[in-house]
C-alpha cells in the first residue's frame, strides 16, 4: 500500500495548477445518463473516483473515451472525455460498486428520469458520518416515483414517467439537490426546488444541463426552477476549478511560508476560506491567473470558524484549516456542522504534536511552537490533506499511510507540491 514522505522546513514558492473539481465532475458525468447522445467533458481531473466513476456508468452501458492531449496543452491540464448513453444496458448499481464512493448512488435520478426504474445499492464512501439517503428519497417521492428499500437497495419506479412538483428541502443537501435537479429536467411540468444547495458546483451542474437543453433558472440560489423537457442533448462543458483543492494548497503555503500562484484559481468560489486566510496571516491576491498565497514567515493567528453550507466555511476545508492553525498563537475554535464524524484525523494530528481538545462538534485548538514527523495514518479524503499540510512544517520526517484516500480527491500531489520545493515523494508497496 502506497504511502507519502514528507521532509517538512521547506517554504513553497512557484506555481500551483488546480484541477477540475471533483465535486464538479462527478454528478457532470452521471448525467450523460440522461441523453442518448454525446457528452464532452474537458478538465477532468485524473483521480481514483473518476476511475470508479467510469466502471459504474460502464456497467450501466454508457461508453467512455478519453481523448488523448491536444496540441498545445501542457501536462497539467485535464482530460478531456467523451460519455455516450445511448444504449442503457442496466438500471441496476450493484452493491459493490456503489459501496465504494457514496456519489454514485446519484444515479437514480437520471436512471429513473429516463427510464422509469432504478435499483440502487445504499452508497458507502468516506466514514465521515451516517449521510442518510432520505432527502434523496424525499425529493424523487415528490417527483411522482414510488420507492420502496429491499435488500440494501433502494427501488424506485416510474412507469409513466416523473411529474413536476414542489420540493422543499428540510435542509441544505448538495448531493440532493443534484438528483432532484437531474431528475426534474424531464420530468413533466415545472419543478421547484426550495433550499436548494448553493455551491458552485450545483451551478456548474445546471450550466451543463442548459447546454443539454434543460430549462433551469436560480441554481446558485436557495432557489431553483426547472421546467421539464421530453428529451436532452449531447453538449461540451469545461469542468469548474477545484475550489477545495485551491483552499487546501492555499493553506499548505500559509502553513510553510513562501509565494505560490495557484493557477486558475476562481476566488468567488472561495470567498469565505480567503477571508479567513487573511485573518490567520496570510496575502491573498486574486489576479487574472488565478490566486497568489503569501506568507513571509511570521507568526499565524488564531481563528473561530463553523462550517455550513456555501458561501459559508466548507466542511470539505475543516480538516486543513486544524492542521494550519495548530501552529497559530493562541487558541482556534473550530465548529463542525454538517458531518458528525469529521474530527477523525485530530489523533493523528496529535502524533505530530499538535494540542487539541474535543468536545462534541467543537474542536479547540491551541497552537504550538513546533511539530514534529511521525508515522499517521489517513482516515478519509480531506484528513489525508490536513496530515500533509501539517507535515510540510513539521521537524524531521513525516510518513502518510493509506493515501488511497489522496487519490479519490488530490492529483499528482507529490509533483504539485515538489515543484515549489517541497520534499514530497510517494513510497510504493
Amino acid at each position: 500500500m502506497d504511502r507519502i514522505r514528507i521532509v517538512g522546513g521547506a517554504e513553497l514558492n512557484g506555481t500551483i495548477p488546480i484541477s477540475g473539481a471533483k465535486n464538479a465532475t462527478l454528478p457532470l458525468m452521471i448525467a450523460s445518463l440522461l441523453t442518448d447522445e454525446t457528452l464532452v467533458l474537458d478538465n477532468v481531473p485524473h483521480l481514483a473516483d473518476v476511475m470508479l466513476l467510469k466502471r459504474i456508468l460502464g456497467n450501466h452501458g454508457v461508453d467512455c473515451m478519453v481523448q488523448g492531449k491536444r496540441a498545445g496543452q501542457n501536462g497539467s491540464s485535464g482530460e478531456t472525455i467523451e460519455l455516450s448513453a445511448r444504449d442503457i444496458v442496466d438500471t441496476v448499481a450493484p452493491y459493490e460498486l456503489v459501496s465504494k464512493m457514496r456519489a454514485s448512488f446519484w444515479v437514480i435520478g437520471p436512471l429513473i428520469a429516463r427510464m422509469g426504474e432504478a435499483r440502487v445499492s445504499l452508497p458507502g464512501g468516506c466514514a465521515i458520518g451516517t449521510r442518510p439517503v432520505d432527502l434523496f428519497i424525499m425529493a424523487l417521492r415528490d417527483l411522482g416515483a414510488e420507492i420502496d428499500i429491499d435488500g440494501g437497495y433502494v427501488v424506485a419506479r416510474a412507469p409513466k414517467g416523473l411529474t413536476g412538483a414542489r420540493i422543499q428541502f428540510p435542509k441544505v443537501t448538495v448531493g440532493a439537490t443534484h438528483v432532484a435537479m437531474m431528475a426534474a429536467a424531464l420530468a413533466r411540468g415545472e419543478t421547484t426546488i426550495e433550499n436548494a444547495a448553493r455551491e458552485p458546483e450545483v451551478l456548474d451542474l445546471a450550466s451543463c444541463l442548459l447546454k443539454m437543453g434543460a430549462r433551469i433558472s436560480g441554481a446558485g440560489t436557495s432557489t431553483i426552477r426547472i421546467t421539464g423537457v421530453d428529451r436532452l442533448t449531447g453538449a461540451r462543458h469545461s469542468v469548474m476549478p477545484d475550489r477545495i483543492e485551491t483552499g487546501t494548497y492555499a493553506f499548505a503555503v500559509a502553513m510553510a511560508g513562501g509565494d505560490v500562484l495557484l493557477e486558475g484559481a476562481s476566488a468567488e468560489t472561495l470567498q469565505a476560506p480567503l477571508d479567513l486566510l487573511g485573518e490567520v496571516g496570510a496575502e491573498v491576491t486574486a489576479t487574472n491567473e488565478g490566486i497568489r498565497i503569501r506568507r513571509n514567515g511570521s507568526g499565524l493567528n488564531a481563528v473561530d470558524v463553523t462550517t455550513a453550507p456555501f458561501p459559508g466555511f466548507p466542511t470539505d476545508l475543516q480538516a486543513q484549516l486544524m492542521a494550519l492553525v495548530c501552529h497559530a498563537r493562541g487558541a482556534s475554535r473550530i465548529r463542525e456542522t454538517i458531518f458528525e464524524n469529521r474530527f477523525m484525523h485530530v489523533q493523528e494530528l496529535a502524533r505530530l504534536g499538535a494540542d487539541i481538545h474535543l468536545d462534541g462538534q467543537m474542536a479547540t485548538v491551541h497552537g504550538v511552537d513546533r511539530l514534529k514527523g511521525a508515522e499517521v495514518m489517513a482516515t478519509d479524503l480531506r484528513a489525508s490533506m490536513s496530515l500533509v499540510i501539517a507535515g510540510l512544517a513539521a521537524e524531521g520526517e513525516t510518513v502518510v499511510n493509506r493515501v488511497y484516500h489522496l487519490d479519490r480527491g488530490f492529483e499528482r500531489i507529490e509533483q504539485k507540491l515538489g515543484n515549489c520545493g517541497a520534499t514530497v515523494e510517494r513510497i510504493s508497496g
